[in-house]
């Protein structure tokens, strides 16, 4: 094997406020977790099962952060794109832990907004973004409609 990959993609909703801090170095950081489900039904009883996997992510960065921010918030649903990280931290009581995070950082990271006020906004970790209605040079953010909630009350279904 010549390479590997270190790839997480989820598609969930936010169970929390996201929790937003500053680093010593000044930049920012955001943490929170989503929830993913996995349905099925029981071949035994015929009843609809239902797990839940709870998640975390940790965003890096100002300006993808600063989105974050912004715009989501509990009950969010979003889809992410990034790597899977374990650390090793000590409680109080000095005895070893392990935390399993998905981190948003640099280039191979995406976060979509998913909710029908943000339909079809994407952003990459490059973006340094002031705003969800405008975009990068490079065209990255998108936000095909900046109107929905005008069009959202006329759909009949």
């Amino acid at each position: 094997m010549v390479g590997s990959v270190n790839k997480v993609i989820l598609l969930g909703n936010l169970g929390r406020d996201p929790d937003i801090r500053s680093m010593q170095s000044g930049s920012k950081m955001a943490s929170f977790s989503i929830a993913t489900s996995k349905r099925w039904k029981d071949k035994a009883t015929q009843e609809q099962r239902e797990k839940t996997s709870w998640h975390n992510i940790v965003v890096f960065g100002d300006g993808l952060v600063d989105i974050v921010e912004k715009y989501v918030k509990k009950g969010s649903k979003i889809y992410v794109e990034g790597e899977l990280q374990t650390r090793k931290w000590q409680d109080q009581e000095g005895n070893d832990k392990y935390t399993t995070e998905v981190i948003l950082q640099g280039y191979n990271c995406n976060l979509t907004l998913l909710d029908s006020r943000n339909t079809g906004s994407q952003i990459s970790s490059e973006d340094k973004p002031n705003d969800l209605q405008t975009s990068t040079n490079n065209d990255s953010i998108e936000n095909k409609n900046t109107s929905t909630d005008d069009l959202e009350d006329d759909i009949p279904f």
